[in-house]
């Protein structure tokens, strides 16, 4: 699909729609990247986690994916990010079965738990940012991306 990506490709996130859109853009980058499928899966819900909360609490905000580099792996990144409330209590919301919406609080820790970094940054009124990558298992698949 992408001989050369650009540097950073964006996906808006307002609808349902758009959660599916950006699951199908970060699937498809680490295809080219050479994640295995099994990393692509875990990849594919932690985007899903992250839009959801996008939709549920800010009503808006947007997706960012970017191919980084890693001595010779190259991996995906993904920025969610948006301009709701903020969290009033990062530690807190980072707890499995916390949940201001009466969910299942699985969302953020859970995305935490199938990425290979994740950050997380909020400040109440200016909204959140949540960084998270994915990296190949292997340096050999990641040789062969490059290629």
């Amino acid at each position: 699909m992408f001989s050369n990506p650009p540097d950073e490709l964006r996906v808006r996130i307002s609808s349902p729609f758009d959660i599916t859109t950006a699951r199908q853009l970060g699937r498809k980058l680490a295809e080219d990247l050479g994640l295995a499928d099994s990393e692509i899966t875990l990849l594919a819900a932690a985007i899903s986690e992250v839009a959801r909360n996008i939709i549920d609490h800010a009503r808006r905000g947007e997706l960012l994916f970017n191919i980084v580099q890693k001595g010779v792996k190259r991996g995906l990144q993904v920025i969610a990010r948006d301009e709701g409330p903020g969290i009033p209590d990062v530690p807190r919301a980072m707890q499995y079965g916390y949940s201001t919406i009466g969910g299942l609080g699985v969302g953020l820790p859970g995305a935490k738990w199938l990425m290979d970094e994740f950050d997380i940054d909020s400040k109440i009124g200016e909204g959140t940012r949540v960084t998270m990558c994915k990296w190949p298992r292997t340096a050999t698949r990641a040789l062969a991306a490059a290629v």
